[in-house]
């Protein structure tokens, strides 16, 4: 089977100029949103898959991140931008079905847009970031206040940008060594990319102001029940997040598939490329999607 190329594409949505990693064609979008401080390329395994699969697929770098444009002020990144984004780029693709993906940040833009039904989706997939609603509880609570106390660190002036910036993004780089269950899926020259992404003029800053505009973000919004199928991918040995972050999803998502993979990361579809991938391939074609255990290799096999 041919696997279809890679493409870098630019798209005009919402007002900004968008870069965008494009793969497949035909008229169901399947588009992808990364998280921090990762970028479009985090989707380089699975936009190959899900062209195979029969979509047009999209990642796009989010407000911010790549070439894409990076507005000036902290406000500029609300939340209501950020699903806005989102729409913007589901009525530049024309697709007349579309299934949302997202990872960190992006699942959380994802669950927002979701929630409150911005356009229609065929299916949402969500990958280790938990529904806002639950995650706003636990961090009321002492074992998810601990791992996230990053968030209020960035939101100082000036010296998160100094501090990730050090030594060519160093700590960028170490937030995936360190984190993930199998830093071989993290070699040098795809550090590297992260690397040069954080260190663009003004992208640090821009990252950071996602975190930064959450307090200015007004009245908090109302969650309403999801009814699109979706799926939840979660792997267990996340550093950031606790799995209690998962518990209770099914208050907010009628049609739920919940799925834990035991030694994977965070950073999920890059640490078990082919488990995630496999679990994407059999909800998208609306197969029972098994359990991690079922598989005959495990998460963390390599190719």
């Amino acid at each position: 089977m041919t696997t279809a190329p890679i493409q870098t594409v630019f798209v005009e949505a919402n007002g900004l100029r968008f870069e965008v990693e494009a793969c497949g064609s035909g008229d169901r979008l399947a588009l992808c949103l990364h998280g921090f401080p990762e970028s479009s390329f985090s989707w380089r395994a699975q936009l190959p898959s899900l062209a195979g699969l029969g979509y047009r697929a999209w990642a796009p770098n989010q407000r911010g991140y790549g070439r894409t444009t990076r507005p000036p002020r902290v406000a500029d990144y609300a939340a209501r931008h950020l699903v806005a984004d989102v729409a913007g780029l589901i009525d530049a693709s024309g697709a007349r079905a579309v299934t949302l993906i997202g990872h960190d940040w992006g699942a959380a833009v994802a669950w927002l847009f979701a929630s409150a039904q911005v356009r229609p989706l065929e299916r949402l997939i969500i990958m280790n970031v938990p529904h806002p609603a639950i995650f706003a509880q636990a961090l009321r609570r002492p074992r998810q206040a601990l791992r996230s106390w990053y968030m209020l660190f960035f939101q100082l002036p000036h010296v998160p940008e100094r501090l990730l910036s050090w030594n060519r993004a160093e700590l960028v780089a170490r937030a995936f060594r360190a984190g993930a269950a199998n830093p071989d899926r993290f070699p040098p020259e795809v550090l590297d990319v992260y690397r040069r992404n954080a260190l663009e003029p003004g992208a640090l800053t821009a990252m950071l102001n996602w975190y930064r505009a959450l307090p200015r973000g007004g009245e908090p919004p109302t969650f309403g029940p999801i009814d699109v199928p979706t799926l939840m991918i979660w792997g267990e040995s996340d550093v950031a997040l606790t799995k209690e972050t998962t518990y209770g999803t099914e208050r907010y998502v009628r049609d739920l598939t919940l799925r834990y993979l035991p030694g994977v990361s965070h950073w999920v579809q890059q640490d078990a490329p082919d488990v995630v991938n496999a679990m994407l391939a059999a909800f998208l074609r609306g197969e029972r999607v098994p359990e991690a255990d079922e598989w005959n290799r495990g998460p963390t096999a390599s190719p």
